[in-house]
């Protein structure tokens, strides 16, 4: 068994009164990229907020390499290396494509540097000096996670990367999921795109109502398709 670099358990969170995490447990290891898949409003997206401490109330455990940081405040959580890229992306308007990339504080050593980021994302590197309001929908979505892997993260939790963008721009994001494996990364995804996931994650977990209920491997992907089908309406 390879070694989590996080682990989930009994993970509740809240929204005000509002419970939306009810038990959730799973485990990502060092080096693998894992989807949660499920519904809108499935609770994917509260999971990932929570692991950050970006969620209302939460209580449980979330150990990172060993550590627990249920009681963790955010900014201590992202140093012991996890990146977030949310979903809205974050991309500040009036800030260059290169300001907005050196804008995060490095977190721990081992980033990448200016240069490796532009040779993975060569579109960066020609918009370098381009205002953020002025970058497409997939300029801003590799400038987002381009930025987290300056800081030194090396676990990503990448929110609806692929949403609303090209096929073209997909298929970049895709390479770049590969890449980042290659070179030793975790990446825990949250994706309603299945098509652009089913390839590229080792592992697969399905939410539904604040739970994880189902989990299976990449070699298992075949035998589950119908019932996938009936979790996520595919």
């Amino acid at each position: 068994m390879s070694t989590p670099f996080i682990e989930v358990k009994d993970l509740h969170g809240w929204y005000g009164e509002s419970h939306v995490l009810h038990g959730v447990n799973f485990r990502v290891n060092e080096g693998e990229v894992v989807t949660l898949l499920g519904r809108n409003g499935a609770g994917r997206t509260s999971t990932m907020r929570a692991i950050m401490g970006l969620i209302g109330a939460r209580k449980g455990s979330i150990k990172v390499r060993g550590v627990e940081t249920v009681a963790l405040a955010t900014h201590r959580i992202a140093r012991l290396g996890l990146g977030y890229c949310p979903e809205e992306r974050g991309i500040f308007s009036s800030l260059s494509a290169e300001e907005n990339l050196m804008l995060p504080p490095t977190l721990a050593p081992g980033g990448m540097s200016v240069e490796q980021i532009y040779a993975m994302f060569p579109n960066l590197k020609e918009r370098a000096n381009s205002q953020g309001s002025r970058l497409s929908g997939g300029e801003q979505q590799m400038l987002a996670v381009a930025r987290i892997l300056r800081t030194g993260a090396r676990l990503l939790l990448l929110d609806e990367i692929s949403e609303g963008l090209a096929p073209v721009i997909v298929q970049k994001l895709a390479e770049m999921v590969i890449a980042l494996r290659q070179q030793g990364y975790t990446v825990l995804m949250v994706e309603q795109n299945f098509r652009f996931a089913a390839p590229l994650a080792d592992r697969f977990m399905v939410m539904e109502h604040g739970q994880v209920i189902q989990e299976f491997t990449q070699a298992e992907l075949p035998s589950r398709l119908e019932r996938l089908h009936e979790y996520l309406g595919v």
